[in-house]
């Protein structure tokens, strides 16, 4: 028999003893004693990096779904451009999903908190911030600094727990600029003023306030992102020669502000000095290969960001922060 006829014949053999294999469990399968129920979306509150010699723990303080985005972004486009551009990158243009994310990060010698989520008026959806610290192996009593990036309640939000304070042992650290504007207005006057009237003065004889290049403690330094708020500051950590800058709300949606960053966002107060600061701060990532944590990007919220066209691409961390 030839090398060729042997092949064919141990196919066929094989098939037909499948054949015959298939014909047997057929006849032996049982129905399902019960079906098994579903359990429900997966909650996964924390990530944790490396970086140098500092551990990185992100936190998911919530997530929510909104309607009609573009009463949010891309105020000032076209709707057949924003639907467009979103199709291109398989999302959705009349719905979007929004991640609030602060960050923990310990130092080796202190415990650094950046935000505080939406607090307790926020729950079920929003303001878990507090239970992904423990999930992390952490209480909030062990926090050493609670550094706000700016003054928009989903930020300053969880700074009370049951009207007392939330981070029992922490000092706070804030940028003047931002401090200064928000606290010289009317208590009453918006939203943001009132809750930091109730949440953020109270804690103004524990807080520090610092500009552009600041540092809050050793190897962590302000770097200034004006312009979603006047006062709006970004963080880069360095340890060890490893650098990851937490980027607040300079870019707010993974798409419609990277790729996009001339689209004008609502929550921008001065609309032209924000899309400014993407801009500066996406091209320093990009030309630097430098990974950020922006606090709305899709959960765990850290990525890179690559130059593309006249905008930007976001790239979600794979692995490369735990080589």
């Amino acid at each position: 028999m030839s090398d060729l006829g042997l092949k064919i014949s141990r196919r066929a053999a094989l098939l037909g003893t499948g054949g015959a294999l298939a014909g047997a469990a057929v006849s032996t399968i049982t129905p399902a004693i019960a079906g098994a129920e579903k359990q429900g979306a997966l909650s996964n509150p924390v990530a944790r990096y490396t970086l140098g010699g500092f551990e990185v723990n992100t936190l998911l303080d919530g997530a929510v779904t909104m309607e009609e985005p573009q009463k949010t972004f891309g105020m000032n486009v076209g709707a057949e451009e924003f639907g467009e551009a979103s199709s291109q990158n398989f999302i959705p243009a009349d719905k979007v999903r929004m991640f609030f994310t602060p960050t923990l990060v310990n130092t080796g010698n202190e415990l650094v908190l950046f935000d505080t989520g939406v607090g307790e008026g926020g729950r079920p959806a929003r303001g878990n911030m507090r239970a992904a610290i423990e999930s992390a192996g952490y209480t909030p009593e062990q926090v050493d600094v609670v550094v706000l990036t700016h003054m928009h309640p989903d930020h300053i939000g969880g700074l009370m727990e049951g009207d007392a304070p939330a981070f029992a042992n922490a000092r706070y650290v804030t940028g003047t600029t931002e401090y200064d504007f928000w606290s010289k207005m009317d208590p009453e006057a918006n939203g943001v003023t009132k809750l930091m009237a109730k949440n953020v003065k109270p804690l103004a004889e524990k807080m520090t306030f610092l500009d552009d290049g600041g540092s809050v403690v050793s190897g962590i330094t302000a770097v200034s992102a004006h312009g979603h708020t006047p006062g709006h500051m970004t963080y880069m950590l360095e340890s060890n020669g490893a650098q990851m800058l937490l980027a607040a709300d300079t870019a707010n949606h993974y798409v419609w502000s990277l790729a996009y960053p001339d689209w004008e966002v609502r929550f921008d107060m001065d609309k032209e000095a924000a899309a400014a600061a993407r801009r500066k701060i996406l091209g320093m990532l990009a030309s630097d290969k430098i990974p950020f944590a922006g606090y709305h990007m899709p959960f765990p919220s850290v990525g890179y960001v690559e130059a593309n066209d006249n905008g930007f691409r976001y790239v979600p961390e794979s692995y490369q922060l735990d080589l």
